[in-house]
């Protein structure tokens, strides 16, 4: 656990004090405070209603349900049962971009719930036509990048993120493969019922 530990110190310096630049700054606050990035979540459920139709407010709901899981992962069980403190409180010379967050540091919930909508876009999109599958390609860097912004701004560790992410991808799974199980064994066969002659 220690040299774990070290690693992940090591690796928050090597991301969040030199491999920087002034022009990725802007970009990273940007990426990491929904209140100036939240239009694009807007353009990203207008993409899906347009492309899905009637099943594009399914996909919604199943990407909110999704985000909701994984958020009470991270945030309501993991950051209270594990009280790790966020490195800009632990360290000395971090290099603090936005404002200290008061909660604790594992896991990150904006790798986590990026990562949950992310992961079911690509699950509904990936197999689509070209302009589908580039979009759920970008929405899979759209939300490594979210993730990555929590450490270039000194707010998280990047064991933070891989464990966000681990629970984000694993909430969409689980709340899709919910979905599906229930789909195939109480609405399908109820459908099928009701559409055969009697």
């Amino acid at each position: 656990m220690v040299l774990i530990e070290q690693a992940d110190v090591w690796l928050f310096r090597l991301l969040n004090l030199h491999l920087v630049h002034p022009a990725a700054d802007d970009l990273m606050v940007f990426l990491t405070q929904s209140r100036l990035s939240g239009h694009i979540l807007l353009l990203v459920a207008l993409f899906v209603l347009i492309r899905g139709g009637k099943s594009g407010i399914l996909v919604i709901v199943l990407a909110l349900l999704a985000l909701w899981l994984s958020d009470f992962v991270a945030s309501g069980v993991l950051k209270p049962l594990v009280q790790r403190i966020r490195p800009c409180f632990a360290l000395d010379h971090v290099r603090l971009l936005v404002n200290q967050p008061r909660s604790y540091s594992f896991a990150s919930s904006h790798a986590a719930n990026s990562a949950a909508v992310a992961t079911m876009l690509w699950i509904f999109f990936h197999r689509g036509v070209l302009v589908e599958k580039l979009f759920s390609f970008i929405m899979i860097l759209y939300a490594l990048l979210i993730a990555l912004s929590r450490v270039y701004v000194g707010v998280h560790y990047p064991g933070d993120l891989l464990a966000g992410v681990v629970i984000g991808v694993c909430s969409a799974l689980l709340i899709y493969l919910v979905y599906s199980w229930f789909l195939k064994n109480f609405l399908q066969p109820r459908l099928m019922r009701q559409a055969s002659p009697r």
